[in-house]
This record gives structure tokens, C-alpha cells and sequence, in this order.
């Protein structure tokens, strides 16, 4: 995979300063074409940054996009949050939020900084699904956020050099896509964020902390404890406190 990456991230020519360019420039291209509403331009511009990813052998492309698959879910998830903006401080916003990911966030290649793009990239990714497809059929729904959780746990556990990487990333794929089978049938919302999104979430940043501290021999009892109680109180809360009888589908 080491000589995939290098392939597709130049240290010198002119794709490399394409690329940095395109870092650059992207999230104000973006900002200036939801503002001037083509949406789905700004979508292209997103897919067409990475271009790289195909620059290799067609054998090498799944393989590509796996792991890019973060990026692009907080590519194309910011662009739904810009869409969904009644603001222009608030889109404005987004795109330095979007600068900051590209800038600082993405690059890393530290176990902390995988894993925390990996846990961003869900949230982020789930939210903008649930947000921008509320209409959408139930079995759709269930197929993206399977894809979102899978994509997810694949990069989470990649920054660990997980022997069980597929089977682990599999099992999260389908408890979220489970999950939003049984929860999509009363689709509530807190705020802009869907039941779905809330509790995948919490158990998910809960359990890729535990995976993360057991990893790094950082885990006691009394901690392992401490998260486990939270996170059950936390969905809960969650379960008892909402409205059952707002059902959406």
C-alpha cells in the first residue's frame, strides 16, 4: 500500500502542486458556488480533487477509494451543511472548517489523528445522510450509513495495523445499518442531528476510544468501567427521553 500512496501523492511535479493548490482553493471554490447555488458543481469540484486516486492501475482503484473514503465523506458532508446554511456566516464557517480538515486534520498520520479522523468522518457523514435524505427509502438509508460505518472502521482500525481490519469493520457496517433499520421507522431528530446519527455516534467514539487506550496500554478496569456506564446511560437517556410518537416513515 506504501507504494500506492506514493504514486498517488507526489513529492514534487506538477501534481504536486496541483494538489496543493487544490487544498488551497477548494473550500473557497466550494463556498463561492453554493452561494451562487450550483450545488452540484461544488460536488463535482470535491470528486475531481481526487483525481488521484485513479492515477494507478484499475486494479489499485477499490483499494483507492477505500481509503480516501473519509475525505471524501467530509468533503461532500460539509458541502450539505454550506447547502443547509441560512446563513452566509455560517457557510463561511463551514469552509474553514473544511480548510482546517484538509489543512491539519487530514495529513495526520499519527494512531491519535486516524482514529480521529476516522470517528469525525462518521459523525459528519451520518449527519449530512440523515439530513440531506430525509426522504429518502428506507433501504437506502440503511445502504449508506453501512457504507459510512464501514468506511469508517476500516480507516479507524488501518492506523492500528488490525489483523481482524475487514471482520471488525464489517460487524460496526452492519450494527449501524441494523441500527438504522429498526430506529429510520421513527426517524427523530435533535436539532439537525438524526436519532440514528446521535446514537452511532456515542457507542462509536466510545468504543474506538476503549479499542484506542486498550491499544496503547492506557486502559484499566476502573476506566473501561467509566466508559461503559457512561455510554449506556447516555443511550438511555436518549431512548426513554424521546418522543415515540413523531414517526417520520
Amino acid at each position: 500500500m506504501g507504494q500506492i500512496t506514493q504514486k498517488i501523492r507526489p513529492a514534487s511535479g506538477f501534481s504536486h502542486f496541483l494538489h496543493l493548490g487544490l487544498i488551497v482553493l477548494l473550500p473557497a471554490l466550494i463556498f463561492v458556488l453554493v452561494r451562487i447555488r450550483f450545488a452540484q458543481l461544488a460536488l463535482l469540484l470535491i470528486l475531481l480533487s481526487k483525481w488521484r486516486m485513479f492515477a494507478v492501475r484499475p486494479r489499485y482503484w477499490f483499494a483507492n477509494v477505500r481509503q480516501n473514503g473519509v475525505d471524501i465523506m467530509v468533503g461532500v458532508s460539509i458541502l450539505v451543511f454550506m447547502v443547509n446554511s441560512s446563513t452566509m456566516a455560517w457557510q463561511v464557517a463551514w469552509a474553514v472548517l473544511y480548510g482546517i480538515w484538509l489543512m491539519f486534520i487530514k495529513p495526520g498520520s499519527s494512531i491519535f489523528k486516524v482514529s480521529m479522523q476516522a470517528l469525525i468522518a462518521q459523525f459528519v457523514a451520518l449527519v449530512a445522510l440523515f439530513l440531506a435524505w430525509i426522504g429518502a427509502p428506507l433501504l437506502g438509508l440503511v445502504i449508506a450509513t453501512w457504507v459510512i460505518c464501514y468506511l469508517s472502521a476500516r480507516h479507524f482500525f488501518s492506523g492500528f495495523e488490525e489483523a481482524y481490519n475487514s471482520l471488525y469493520s464489517h460487524t460496526w457496517a452492519y450494527f449501524g445499518g441494523a441500527l438504522t433499520w429498526v430506529l429510520a421507522h421513527w426517524l427523530l431528530f435533535y436539532g439537525a442531528i438524526a436519532q440514528p446519527a446521535l446514537l452511532l455516534t456515542v457507542l462509536g467514539f466510545g468504543w474506538g476510544a476503549l479499542y484506542y487506550l486498550h491499544e496503547t496500554d492506557r486502559l484499566s478496569v476502573l476506566i473501561r468501567r467509566q466508559f461503559v456506564v457512561m455510554m449506556a446511560a447516555i443511550v438511555v437517556v436518549i431512548l426513554i427521553f424521546s418522543d415515540w410518537g413523531d414517526k417520520a416513515i
